[in-house]
């Protein structure tokens, strides 16, 4: 049997976090279920994080950083015009393989909402800072237009909203779509 290095470990750690706290939240998951995903001891799930807080933030820098590399892939073969819509496609076929992908980035809302409620604007301050990295990949393939941006971005989270209700896609709630 092949020992995974720590970074590798460290590695399989943000992809089990990712799917604990898309499925039951920053607060509703605990670390002994990310360690047992992952076939660790909490001591040794601590060696590689100090903290559950440093594990969602990874988690979440994880899912923000990967849309934005999704979008930066699809835009490589678009037509100059054709950037929202290749990066639209790429997300919606990102969010339909993956649906944790999509849970994740919701829970990412309510964990930093949820933090600043009680007055902690230091966690949200780190994933704020990845999630503008991610606006900053679609407002420079967007053409550096900031109308355009806010109206890709707003239609992304209006359609983030909606699959994360639930609403099915021959809901008239589509219709604008």
């Amino acid at each position: 049997m092949v020992r995974m290095s720590a970074e590798e470990r460290r590695e399989s750690v943000i992809r089990a976090a990712v799917t604990e706290f898309a499925r039951t939240g920053y607060k509703g998951t605990s670390t002994e279920a990310i360690a047992r995903r992952v076939g660790v001891s909490q001591p040794y799930l601590f060696r590689l994080f100090p903290t559950k807080e440093a594990i969602f933030l990874a988690a979440a820098r994880r899912c923000l950083e990967e849309t934005r590399e999704i979008f930066a892939k699809a835009i490589e073969g678009a037509p100059p015009r054709g950037a929202a819509q290749a990066m639209a496609a790429a997300y919606d076929h990102l969010i339909s393989e993956d649906p944790e992908k999509l849970q994740m980035q919701m829970q990412i809302y309510v964990a930093v909402a949820s933090a600043e409620a009680a007055g902690d604007h230091e966690f949200g301050s780190a994933i704020r800072k990845a999630w503008l990295e991610l606006w900053d990949g679609a407002h420079l393939a967007l053409g550096g237009d900031a109308k355009e941006t806010t109206r890709f971005l707003a239609k992304g989270t209006l359609i983030n909203t909606l699959m994360s209700l639930g609403f099915p896609p021959d809901h008239r709630v589509w219709d604008g779509f």
